[in-house]
């Protein structure tokens, strides 16, 4: 069942609705805002906007690198087991 969130993020407060459970929502929450503070620091004069914007560039980047890695791994994985196939194959000939 879904239950309403009051989070804040960049001085914005938001009433966000998810069924994830206290613990992540919170977890979510301290992850932007901590990326926010990252950027903020390095950047001090970039509105809110571009902030916002770039946060949103940069979790995206991390999702799609973990993506890729995680691609690459199963492939890793299905051509190893598919080398030992091979293997026992040409054992039992």
């Amino acid at each position: 069942m879904k239950k309403d969130y009051h989070i804040k993020i960049l001085g914005q407060e938001f009433t966000v609705l998810s069924d994830s459970g206290d613990e992540h929502v919170r977890s979510v929450m301290e992850y932007i805002n901590h990326k926010v503070t990252e950027l903020q620091n390095k950047a001090p004069n970039t509105s809110t906007l571009n902030v916002a914007i770039l946060v949103a560039l940069n979790i995206a980047d991390e999702y799609m690198k973990l993506l890729r890695g995680d691609k690459d791994e199963i492939f890793s994985q299905i051509d190893r087991q598919a080398q030992n196939l091979i293997n026992l194959i040409d054992e039992i000939r």
